[in-house]
C-alpha cells in the first residue's frame, strides 16, 4: 500500500521541542537512525539522511526550517 502525501505543522511546547532536538542531535552525532513521532504518525529516519538548514523570508515574517531528507522504502 502506498502511502498518501503528507504536509503538516506541528506546534510544541518549548521544552517539548528542545527534548526533540536534542534527541536528534544526540543520534546525529553518534550515527544512529532517529524514531519520532509527529502527529499521530511515527517516522523512521535513518542514519543516513540528508541534513540542511532552509531560511525563507517574506513580507508576511521569516522562517527557519532544521530538514532532513530520505528516501523512504515503497509500501
Amino acid at each position: 500500500m502506498k502511502k498518501k502525501n503528507r504536509d503538516i505543522e506541528k506546534e510544541y511546547p518549548r521544552e517539548q521541542f528542545i527534548a526533540k532536538l536534542r534527541r536528534l542531535a544526540d543520534a546525529l552525532e553518534t550515527e544512529k537512525a532517529f524514531r519520532i513521532q509527529v502527529g499521530k504518525e511515527k517516522l523512521y529516519i535513518p542514519k543516513d539522511a540528508l541534513v540542511n538548514i532552509e531560511h525563507e523570508r517574506s513580507s508576511e515574517g521569516e522562517e527557519l526550517e532544521f530538514q532532513l531528507k530520505w528516501k523512504s522504502p515503497i509500501k
